[in-house]
């Protein structure tokens, strides 16, 4: 075959496979279409839309009146797609303008995005207020991608810090109340369908499906703002008097278990909680362990009284203010001989109840400080509670017995001593303390209330008035002097003991402590309130008990039942009384208008306004109290009238009103009110009556 003739053939068979190709591709797209169409109509329907988060609102923390403690804002978190067409050209700028908006270095943002670890998406702020987002919005950016999400503001700052806790940046709770009520609180998130377009942008989708999200519950709690702040303010104020390390203080309602106020120094700001050290997070009041001193001494008092090793009157020898019992040397602060039980616990003797408890079982002693709590937890709804240690009988040493009377070898918390105290208050159980009193949905409707119980009783009802009247002298003539406020009955202990640290006493450093509750005869609230390492005075009841006693104070105009005690009212003046004005024969809006100026409330048929009035209950001149009701009768303006009103005080506009209702033609001098008249009042209606105005 010549060259040019297989040059040619050899096209021929290209031009003819090239010209199959389109039907080539034509078949193998119908038989696509044909064999999987509607599978990839469906993953195309799938790639183009997605379905997005709709964020359920997190609860509201409100205080006992309503307050709102906790709340949520809104906030955005703003990212970026770099890739989108646009954003190159303004991308310099746009992040020094950013910059100066948020106060973050642009270098910042631009590392974020050569760092980013997807193409398309990075994360360039969290958490921009609504202001700020609406700035970036105002740019016009492309590529910009603004997610909206909640943002946890506390009201009041650093108040009720320790109780309410704080959540991280994705919104979940890490202490307090955040934490114990998390999911209840936090909700759960809905879902909707959107469809995105080549440039990823988001766009609504009719007819998408949407889960809409469950919204977390409010809670109402059992503190009131108001006694919170006093608290805390009292015990920063002592603290700092005292010179002490930290303190905390807890009040609880003796009778529910509900929990007034709790407050912890040091504290911190929970909308900024990473700005302060981990100690001062702590809430103290339930997670600090203490030997109590001599507040566990209700303790040896009941157990001794109820098994009746002692009677309150029966003499204790308490010697030179020193002793060697059960191997253990004990020391009073001053030597008080031979005095009455109740005295040996008003003046806080370490040595007389050492005395009456060494004749006690060991096992019986352990049952009674179990029994009013301790050892155990208290099961507050608050999260971090430790349960502190009681040792049981068969691990004591020689000394345990005699120890433990006297609050050493054992270990409470804050909390634990005001439960103990809230059974001496009520009169023998020992309650359950709480935070939250109820929780609510959405809409308000209460999902959840807290009910009023008790976990037992710690000791018979007679055995707390038996053992009341000394830790009332304690307050009134004993150890807690500083605890007395003018006109309140008060009950509490003072205690004192030295600080373990790492297994051994710290020399020198002391917890000094105060319990008590008040009023004595009808207890409305138990304090206890701890000093860690005061140095400028060591003992309970000069660095503790003043802090209570100026928190009682303050607190007393929040109980009305306490105030009324405190400062009953004084005899009253009678009820003043005025004379109720004659508005007979005034149309029915004069009428009322001078009962109001003469302070009573006009009442009685309505009608026409210029009607006039008939009759009046109780009648004018009657002596009669202030804001009393006046029964007024009007008479039906087209009755019959014959007798000129006293005009003196009408407007003009009410006179003419009244005298062109019955025929009359008026002539008017002047203007404003009705100062004369003529023909006088009484005087028949004529035809022409003339007013002078003024």
């Amino acid at each position: 075959m010549e060259p040019k003739d297989s040059i040619l053939a050899r096209m021929y068979v290209v031009l003819t496979l090239l010209s199959l190709l389109p039907v080539l591709i034509v078949v193998q797209l119908l038989r696509i279409q044909v064999t999987q169409g509607g599978e990839l109509r469906a993953q195309g329907e799938r790639q183009a839309s997605s379905l997005v988060g709709v964020p359920a609102v997190r609860g509201v923390v409100y205080d006992r009146a309503g307050r709102m403690l906790a709340v949520n804002t809104a906030r955005y978190d703003l990212a970026l797609d770099p890739t989108v067409s646009g954003f190159a050209p303004q991308a310099e700028a746009f992040f020094d303008v950013l910059s100066r908006e948020t106060g973050t270095p642009a270098s910042v943002f631009r590392r974020r995005v050569r760092q980013r670890t997807s193409p398309q998406y990075v994360q360039l702020l969290r958490g921009i207020s609504e202001r700020q987002k609406e700035a970036v919005e105002s740019w016009g950016v492309p590529g910009l991608i603004l997610n909206p999400s909640f943002a946890r503001r506390y009201n009041y700052g650093t108040t009720a810090a320790h109780i309410l806790g704080y959540v991280d940046s994705d919104g979940s709770g890490l202490a307090g109340l955040e934490l114990q009520y998390d999911e209840l609180l936090r909700g759960t998130d809905g879902r909707r369908a959107v469809k995105r377009d080549r440039l990823g942008r988001i766009k609504a989708f009719v007819d998408g499906n949407v889960v809409e999200p469950r919204h977390g519950e409010s809670l109402i709690l059992t503190i009131d703002l108001l006694r919170q702040t006093i608290l805390e303010d009292e015990l920063a104020r002592g603290i700092s008097e005292a010179q002490a390390k930290a303190g905390t203080a807890v009040a609880i309602d003796p009778n529910t278990g509900a929990v007034l106020a709790m407050a912890t120094v040091p504290t911190f700001d929970p909308n900024h909680p990473s700005g302060s050290l981990p100690g001062a997070r702590r809430n103290r009041a339930i997670t600090d362990r203490l030997e109590p001193g001599s507040t566990f001494k209700l303790v040896a008092a009941v157990a001794a009284v109820e098994q009746e090793l002692v009677q309150m009157e029966d003499s204790i020898e308490t010697g030179d203010g020193w002793a060697v019992l059960q191997g253990r040397t004990l020391h009073d602060t001053h030597a008080h001989g031979t005095i009455p039980f109740r005295e040996v616990i008003a003046a806080s003797s370490n040595v007389g109840t050492a005395r009456v408890v060494s004749e006690m079982d060991p096992g019986t002693f352990y049952q009674y400080a179990r029994n009013v709590g301790f050892g155990q937890p208290t099961w507050i709804d608050l999260p971090g509670e430790v349960a502190g240690s009681l040792k049981r009988p068969d691990e004591w040493s020689s000394t345990t017995l005699t120890s433990m009377s006297i609050g050493y070898e054992v270990d409470v918390t804050p909390l634990q001593l005001a439960t103990a105290y809230a059974a001496l208050a009520n009169g023998g159980l020992l309650v359950q303390p709480y935070v939250v009193s109820e929780r609510r949905d959405v809409t308000g409707r209460t999902t959840w209330s807290a009910g009023q119980d008790s976990v037992r009783r710690a000791f018979k009802r007679t055995t707390a008035r038996t053992v009341l009247p000394a830790f009332e002298d304690a307050v009134e003539e004993g150890t807690a002097t500083r605890a007395h406020v003018d006109g309140l009955h008060v009950a509490g202990k003072t205690g004192t003991a030295r600080k373990v640290t790492d297994g051994s006493y710290e020399p020198g450093a002391y917890r000094a402590s105060f319990v008590g509750f008040f009023p004595a005869d009808d207890p409305q609230v138990v304090l206890a309130v701890v000093v860690d390492e005061p140095q400028a005075h060591r003992y309970g009841g000069s660095a503790a008990a003043p802090i209570f006693q100026r928190t009682a104070r303050r607190w007393i105009s929040t109980f009305p039942r306490i105030a009324q005690k405190v400062a009953p009212p004084e005899n009253l003046p009678s009820e003043p009384r005025f004379r109720v004005p004659d508005v007979q024969g005034l149309p029915a809006r004069i009428a009322a208008r001078r009962l109001a100026a003469s302070g009573f409330q006009p009442g009685g048929e309505g009608g026409h306004p210029h009607a006039t009035t008939a009759a009046q209950e109780p009648l004018g001149g009657v002596s009669a109290t202030p804001l009393q009701r006046v029964r007024l009768a009007a008479q039906d303006p087209a009755a019959s009238v014959t007798q000129l009103p006293d005009f003196e005080g009408w407007s003009a506009r009410e006179a003419v009103y009244w005298l062109a209702e019955r025929g009359a033609r008026v002539r008017v001098e002047g203007d404003g009110l009705v100062v004369s008249q003529q023909p006088s009042a009484g005087e028949s209606l004529g035809e022409t009556v003339s007013l002078r105005c003024r």
